[in-house]
């Protein structure tokens, strides 16, 4: 243990270490954890209900004994091995699992070490199935305005270029092609018709150069936490059959249970799926990517006929272990409960927050709450208050939302979304 005091470790990490999105000349405060237990950190000394499940990815929350043992048990045998030529059970049993659980055909399987290199290991994919189909014209991918896919230069590339956390890099990214966003969650037939309408046009337009659609199924996470109707993934899904693109779902902020579906794949299969954060329950850093058979072949057909990608941590043992353990524990678990009780309860209290002025919206789906202003977030302003009322929170741009850990008591949800209200 550090013999730091608290003072200390914060002065240091002020001066010395950059946070996501944060400036290192003017950082924002940051406060000090040092403990965490269910679903709750101790955050400056203080208790407080996290609201932000660590970014989606604790969905059991924290110090839980049986993937602290998953942990300790494969630390027993062996850390880490290179996947280069050499596998291991823990990998061949997360595979066989993710296999088991996501729609039937994807069972192909890339082991990546985060949510934005599978993205683009994805993006690869599409790429060269392409050119092992012959097109190699087809470079671009097709998606739609207000999503989010990770921070690496092809996932930027396909987030939202205006709008979007990467605009600041627009001329200096690979020039995709956007449609307009889909309509909201409550949107009229005639409204989902009409888009569907606009986003036919923009792949007809340019079906010639394009590899694949690439999308966040059911719910744009960081884009603007934006729901929208299922009807959508089915346009999405017949367009890439129409004009021979495959079809892919980052499913990196929506898998494993958070929208009421285990994967929203299961509405529309896909021909790659993403997968990541809550895939370890928030203990290491892993991510995965699922394909067809049809897909693997059209790899193999292009020129380097292996895809073209291989992390050093590819199929980490430690990842694979607590993955498949949460797995279980997820499914042993009677989490559709435990999403629909979070639902009623996120729902029912941020519901009088719409009276509130400045509230420009209030949206729910599965394990996530979404309150949106009509203005940018004061998020220091924000957070202190909903500190101060026993929550963490993560605010950003106009949004004060939360997704917390599936174990989340009822007291620790009334706790939360005092925390929201205050915040906001």
């Amino acid at each position: 243990m550090s013999t730091s005091t608290p003072e200390e470790l914060l002065a240091f990490d002020r001066e010395h270490l950059w946070h996501p999105y944060t400036s290192m000349t003017t950082p924002t405060p940051v406060r000090l954890v040092d403990d965490a237990d269910g679903a709750r950190l101790r955050v400056d000394g203080s208790w407080v209900v996290d609201g932000m499940s660590s970014w989606w990815a604790a969905v059991h929350g924290y110090r839980h004994p049986v993937l602290d043992r998953a942990v300790a048990d494969q630390a027993a045998r062996f850390s880490h091995v290179m996947f280069g030529g050499l596998t291991h059970e823990p990998a061949v049993a997360l595979g066989r699992r993710l296999v088991e659980i996501t729609p039937e055909g994807l069972d192909r399987v890339f082991l990546a070490d985060s949510g934005s290199v599978s993205v683009e290991v994805a993006m690869k994919m599409a790429l060269q199935y392409q050119r092992g189909r012959g097109r190699p014209g087809r470079s671009r991918f097709l998606t739609v305005l207000g999503g989010y896919h990770g921070d690496t230069f092809d996932c930027m590339s396909v987030t939202d270029p205006d709008g979007g956390m990467h605009a600041m890099w627009k001329g200096l990214l690979p020039e995709q092609v956007f449609a307009p966003q889909p309509p909201a969650q409550s949107a009229a037939p005639e409204d989902v018709a009409a888009w569907a309408a606009a986003f036919r046009a923009v792949a007809s337009e340019h079906a010639p150069e394009l590899a694949a659609i690439i999308v966040e199924p059911l719910l744009q996470g960081a884009g603007g936490m934006h729901p929208y109707p299922a009807a959508c993934l089915r346009v999405f899904r017949e367009v890439a059959d129409e004009h021979g693109l495959l079809l892919v779902f980052d499913e990196i902020a929506t898998g494993f249970g958070r929208t009421g579906h285990l994967f929203v794949s299961e509405l529309v299969t896909p021909d790659v799926l993403c997968l990541g954060k809550a895939l370890t329950g928030g203990y290491l850093s892993m991510a995965a990517v699922l394909t067809t058979d049809e897909v693997a072949r059209g790899i193999s057909a292009s020129e380097s006929g292996v895809v073209m990608h291989g992390p050093t941590f590819m199929g980490n043992p430690l990842a694979c272990a607590v993955a498949s353990a949460s797995i279980d524990l997820l499914l042993a678990s009677d989490w559709q409960s435990r999403v629909t009780r979070i639902n009623s309860r996120l729902t029912d209290g941020l519901a009088p927050l719409r009276a509130v002025p400045g509230v420009r919206d209030v949206r729910t789906i599965g394990a996530v709450g979404v309150v949106q202003l009509d203005h940018p977030v004061d998020v220091v302003a924000a957070t202190d208050a909903a500190v101060a009322s026993g929550a963490w929170l993560r605010p950003f741009r106009d949004l004060v939302y939360a997704m917390p850990p599936y174990v989340i008591s009822d007291a620790e949800l009334d706790l939360l979304v005092g925390g929201i209200t205050e915040a906001v």
